[in-house]
């Protein structure tokens, strides 16, 4: 690959990051008003149970994409057929496979409420699969041609303002069941935010039949795929699990409201995920392996940055941003604080991940297993011991999030230096720049945090976001980190 072709491979993964950014922003208008309704009209108890079904629930809509969010570039870089043919099977293939899991949750209902407790309208919650998975094939199919657009609608616009709404609405009529009808409400309204843009960019599979030979050769060459994805779903999910065996609901609910705001900045490494699959694809299939190292560098620079940013700005008034979704709820404080790091932690993992995948599909596995067994032995440990101290409830959250952020932390460590031996080139994502651009941060932050709250998350958080951004870009933004603020047309794929 020529050095033109690099820099129109930067400048799409610029504007896909840089479309999909202004995705966060939109998922953050529309996510704090959701756990502002959940926690003050549902209640920290309410919304503990809801996130323990939603475990199971979300597990099988990951195992039912069968890695397809990430595997369809690959399959569409081949063009061995026609494209719409390609994704046909893909939908196919999740709709089977998603059905098939559907029916086992509502067969045996228990696996999401386990204490039970639940109302029949809370047992519908599995009907969310299949639109589910289907909103992530046509993603990924739009996201290979470049169109990040779609992915901000229904992610950032569409989902989570139904999902507001639909809440609000819910808790006049079904207060015991409305979580669940929103939830299900906002994944059918994303569906369909989906679905019309993809008929549209690839048009219907005209002459396309479905082949069961061929949907299993597409399930057998997705399994590792499929395995990792369930993997890397269930480190950032095992912890609510662990932490019900344990907690209260009240503490799960409260945690995973801390989960949610700090899972907000960790949306910054999605706005490239779907942009950085294709670009690794058609390196690979060149041979330019200097090229991929290049791109996950800077890509995971750009990650790095933007969510440090966000975690200072969320994390230093904390309980401010706690205390927004309720009063209760404020004791997840320093269960969000590691769990901000923890995210941070995280981006030089998911970037090398994006090209792992492709080159070492097993190995990656065995350190994404590695990954999810250490949290599972830290969460059980951080739990015994603040039960057998006999510690306030809080100390159960703050246990789990630091047992995440140290596994994603010995993660990045292992899959950094996995994808740089393989690559024969230099993996790293750290800059010093980021130390220099967070100390004013923090002492923006200290001066915040003596203000009453509303001005905290009025002033504060702004203010701590400038401060950083300023510095980060004098300091820490070379001519090549600037497309990224560059309105420049990614180019068509070849």
């Amino acid at each position: 690959m020529n050095e033109g072709s690099h820099d129109h491979d930067i400048a799409a993964l610029a504007k896909g990051g840089r479309t999909n950014f202004f995705g966060f922003l939109l998922r953050l208008a529309a996510r704090l008003p959701f756990l502002f309704i959940a926690g003050r009209l549902y209640g920290a108890e309410s919304l503990g149970r809801f996130a323990y079904a939603l475990v199971a629930v979300e597990l099988a809509s990951q195992l039912a994409c069968l890695g397809q969010k990430r595997g369809l570039a690959q399959q569409l870089s081949r063009e061995e057929r026609p494209d719409a043919h390609i994704v046909a099977d893909g939908i196919l293939l999740s709709l089977l496979t998603g059905s098939a899991l559907m029916a086992v949750l509502l067969v045996f209902p228990f696996l999401m409420f386990p204490s039970g407790g639940y109302s029949r309208l809370d047992m519908l919650l599995p009907l969310a699969i299949i639109p589910y998975t289907t909103t992530e094939i046509a993603l990924a199919a739009l996201a290979y041609r470049y169109d990040i657009g779609s992915t901000v609608k229904a992610r950032s616009v569409v989902e989570p303002w139904a999902l507001s709404i639909a809440a609000a609405v819910a808790f006049f009529f079904v207060p015991d069941s409305g979580l669940a009808i929103a939830y299900i409400v906002s994944i059918f309204a994303a569906a369909l935010a989906a679905i019309i843009p993809l008929i549209r960019a690839y048009g219907l599979p005209r002459g396309w039949l479905p082949h069961p030979g061929r949907i299993a050769v597409l399930a057998w060459n997705n399994a590792p795929l499929a395995a990792a994805d369930a993997v890397e779903w269930a480190i950032r999910k095992i912890d609510i699990a662990i932490l019900g065996l344990f907690a209260s609901p009240t503490a799960v609910g409260v945690y995973w409201a801390a989960q949610q705001v700090a899972s907000l900045p960790s949306k910054l490494k999605s706005s490239f995920e779907p942009i950085l699959g294709p670009v690794i694809t058609r390196n690979l299939r060149d041979g330019n392996m200097a090229a991929i190292a290049r791109q996950v560098c800077q890509v995971g620079f750009w990650i790095t940055a933007m969510q440090a940013g966000v975690a200072l700005a969320l994390g230093i008034p904390g309980e401010a941003v706690m205390g927004l979704v309720g009063p209760e709820f404020v004791g997840g404080t320093g269960a969000l604080a590691f769990l901000l790091i923890a995210e941070v932690a995280a981006a030089t993992a998911v970037v090398s991940e994006a090209a792992l995948i492709y080159v070492a599909r097993i190995r990656n596995l065995w350190v994404s297993l590695s990954t999810i067994s250490l949290q599972a032995a830290l969460t059980v440990a951080f739990m015994i011991a603040v039960r057998e101290n006999d510690l306030p409830e809080p100390y159960y959250a703050a246990g789990a999030a630091m047992a995440l952020m140290l596994s994603l932390a010995m993660a990045s460590i292992t899959k950094g230096a996995m994808l740089s031996r393989i690559l024969g080139e230099r993996v790293n994502n750290w800059r010093w720049a980021l130390i220099w651009a967070a100390i004013p941060a923090v002492a923006v932050g200290c001066i915040a945090i003596q203000m009453p709250e509303w001005a905290e998350l009025i002033i504060g958080v702004p203010a701590i976001l400038v401060i950083y951004g300023w510095v980060i870009w004098q300091r820490g933004f070379g001519p090549d980190d600037r497309i990224l603020f560059r309105k420049k047309v990614a180019p068509k794929i070849p």
